[in-house]
């Protein structure tokens, strides 16, 4: 008899993604013919630009389909040290970027290649729900740091001064935000700067994934920017998925030291190899070109923040403020916890809502506690206006049904 199948013990320390799980219940509704609105996806509606398709195809009829180096072409390293220098004021050599099969292969390479067991790695709450897990795998342990609404879901300094610990290895900063949509200020960053300077053992790794999909003005800044002594002990990340609409094409870049890099190199060579080629060159037609294609873009993310918005401030219970960018509102459902909702379910934790709200009101979306914040819930308003007044709506006849 064959012994049983088990996981192993990192593997078990961890937990699914919770978007993608609501997501699956969303697919599985719609499946049986129920009219569900999927607000819990994170990734933009809109299209690959053409210009970007093109050069995918000019690169399959090159015949540029064999492997290349394993963490990226020249051509695309060199466009990534171009972008950084253009859009940040920051000076890389392509001997200090990453290129890999997505934004989550480039985290989860540079905690493999640098954490040891009892190594800590602050996560400031709210967060994207693969940081924390993606630390447990590689041997780390998460310390949160919590970023409350009342201050715009940023971290403060005192809380990251009170986080670091002689174990601390590295600082995830995500801005803008999922699942929040807060992005910091040069001057936030400038804050956080001055308790890292004193904490020289401490790494940053920034996630600016969002960086084109920020509103009402809102200058993007990157901490090795405002912070040029941080540089050194900075690994600077980003990605074409969400500004460029190329979520499925699986391209991550990050920018550091030589020494990390190499490292993260020496991890993709027995685990990925290199990423996809004609996704690689698409991403140079990406950085190289033009884009005018932002702004009908973010003004149609504008407009469905604030519809979104408006459909929160009439919902009886819910409270949210105003995300200056990416494609997600966070609002509290605190004052529906206790409550019962319309068909008879118990609302004792934001999970109860979200479950309440995909069975009752049709629209999915995903528990703030999933994202180490509650009671709320994370909506994404990448789809379509029409989409968004008819959740809205019925998201606000599910608050005041509620008793």
């Amino acid at each position: 008899m064959s012994a049983p199948f088990e996981v192993s013990k990192a593997l078990s320390r961890v937990q699914p993604s919770a978007t993608i799980a609501a997501t699956q219940k969303a697919r599985e509704l719609k499946a049986k013919g129920i009219d569900v609105i999927s607000l819990g996806a994170g990734e933009p509606d809109f299209d690959t630009p053409d210009h970007i398709k093109d050069a995918a195809i000019d690169a399959i009829r090159r015949g540029e389909t064999k492997y290349t180096a394993v963490d990226g072409i020249t051509e695309l390293k060199e466009a990534i040290c171009a972008k950084f220098k253009r859009d940040n004021g920051l000076a890389y050599k392509p001997s200090q970027v990453n290129v890999s099969p997505g934004g989550k292969p480039v985290i989860y390479n540079a905690f493999a290649a640098t954490l040891n067991p009892g190594d800590e790695v602050i996560v400031p709450a709210p967060y994207w729900v693969s940081y924390p897990d993606m630390a447990l795998l590689c041997g780390g342990t998460p310390v949160f740091a919590e970023a409350t609404a009342k201050d715009g879901y940023k971290l403060r300094p005192e809380a990251l001064e009170a986080a670091i610990t002689p174990r601390t290895k590295w600082l995830v900063l995500n801005s803008p935000s999922n699942p929040t949509g807060a992005a910091y200020s040069a001057d936030d960053l400038k804050a956080l700067a001055e308790v890292l300077e004193r904490h020289p053992h401490v790494w940053i790794l920034t996630d600016d994934m969002y960086e084109h999909l920020v509103y009402d003005g809102f200058e993007f800044a990157t901490i090795a920017e405002v912070a040029p002594s941080l540089y050194e002990r900075t690994l600077t990340m980003n990605g074409v998925s969400k500004s460029y609409a190329m979520t499925g094409w699986r391209i991550g870049y990050a920018a550091g030291p030589e020494p990390l890099i190499k490292a993260m190199a020496k991890v993709m060579t027995q685990t990925t190899s290199n990423p996809c080629s004609i996704s690689q060159w698409a991403s140079v037609a990406a950085l190289n070109g033009e884009h005018d294609f932002l702004k009908p873009r973010n003004d149609a993310f504008v407009r469905r923040r604030d519809l979104v918005l408006r459909h929160i401030a009439a919902s009886e219970g819910l409270d949210a403020p105003k995300p200056e960018g990416a494609f997600y509102v966070f609002p509290s459902c605190a004052g529906l916890i206790g409550k019962t909702s319309g068909k008879g379910k118990a609302l004792k934790t934001d999970g109860d809502v979200c479950d309440a709200l995909l069975e009752e009101a049709h629209v999915a979306v995903v528990p703030g506690t999933a994202f180490g914040s509650g009671p709320a819930f994370r909506i994404s308003y990448a789809t379509s206006d029409e989409a968004l007044e008819k959740a809205g709506t019925r998201i606000a006849e599910f608050c005041a049904a509620a008793r």
